[in-house]
């Protein structure tokens, strides 16, 4: 019978004495510069355009008397479709 012995290896983690404090620092300042850069941007930037006022839409029902499509029904001048039955609004 075969006897397995625990594997007790561990990496070697070895801190970086100097690369630590500069990272902190690189990151520290490249943070700063971003948020001044983003606080210029909004200084700098457009405002929106305003959206343009659109005219009010017109709806308009015509309906003859004695016609069998019943009324029709316009849209800014234009025909929408046919309200089959209906004789007045």
């Amino acid at each position: 019978m075969t006897r397995l012995k625990p594997f007790l290896w561990q990496p070697e983690t070895a801190p970086h004495p100097w690369t630590h404090p500069v990272r902190r620092v690189v990151a520290t300042s490249l943070s700063s510069a971003s948020a001044v850069l983003a606080k210029l941007a909004q200084q700098m930037a457009l405002p929106a355009p305003a959206p343009a006022s659109r005219a009010l839409t017109v709806l308009e029902f015509h309906a003859e008397a004695g016609a069998p499509e019943g009324g029709a029904l316009y849209l800014d001048g234009e025909l929408v479709g046919y309200l089959p039955g209906v004789k007045r609004l």
